[in-house]
């Protein structure tokens, strides 16, 4: 799935002395169209560049797309699939009650504040609850994990594992889902990178000792294929025939 990123943007310049003023003109002045609560409008007037803070205090909470940051700027992620959110349903729930007998917790989709940065990845096992909080330091996740996007790829098994272990998080899973098998892996931090400990695909089992125990046939993941015919076809029907599904 495509991502979109919104960069700061150019300082506004000083206006001509020739031209109109926006009271003249009859147009409304910037400042009053401004948002007085959190709002994705700021993303057309911020322009400064993003921190995890700034973006946890004037960008609504969304149960929509992933909204992050990283380096100054907004990354904005869709929704994946549907296979991506049937393992997203099912995965932390399991882990979570292995993970309690160990003292851990488990959240999917929790932001959790790096620096500057602000991540929010597919699966977070912390080391004490998060409850009550609306972001949590990456320093108390001892896992992340990521399900990898068919659009994101790089993003999900290189760019995140590589941003994860620069901040010491001890372990890191990945999940591939390529023709609908089921794949996981889990990867420990050793001599700064990640270093692969367990893996398994469906229809074998897949075992993990540290940190915590778990095992699970990758193939419990993912639901049962759709029935043929139940695809939605084009936005707006017959009309709109030729234009296909848009990833934004």
């Amino acid at each position: 799935m495509a991502q979109a990123a919104f960069a700061p943007e150019p300082a506004p310049q000083a206006p001509d002395p020739t031209s109109p003023s926006p009271e003249s003109s009859g147009q409304s002045q910037g400042p009053t169209d401004r948002p007085t609560g959190p709002s994705f409008d700021v993303l057309r007037w911020h322009d400064e560049p993003w921190t995890a803070q700034l973006a946890l205090d004037l960008l609504p909470e969304t149960n929509g797309p992933k909204v992050e940051v990283l380096s100054g700027s907004v990354i904005v992620t869709p929704h994946a699939g549907i296979d991506h959110q049937s393992v997203e349903r099912e995965l932390p729930y399991l882990l979570h009650r292995a993970a309690r007998r160990a003292g851990y917790w488990v959240y999917p989709e929790i932001n959790l504040i790096s620096g500057k940065d602000l991540y929010i990845p597919d699966i977070a096992v912390l080391r004490s609850s998060g409850g009550g909080r609306a972001a949590i330091d990456i320093r108390q996740a001892v896992l992340l994990g990521e399900i990898v996007s068919p659009g994101n790829r790089r993003k999900d098994v290189i760019d995140r594992p590589r941003e994860y272990a620069a901040v010491g998080v001890p372990f890191f899973l990945r999940v591939d889902l390529r023709n609908r098998v089921p794949t996981l892996a889990l990867y420990e931090l050793a001599d700064g990178e990640y270093r692969p400990t367990a893996a398994a695909a469906a229809g074998t089992t897949f075992v993990m000792t540290r940190p915590f125990a778990f095992s699970l046939d990758p193939a419990e993941l993912l639901d049962e294929a759709a029935p043929l015919g139940g695809e939605v076809g084009p936005i707006g029907g017959d009309e709109a025939a030729g234009e296909g599904d848009v990833e934004r």
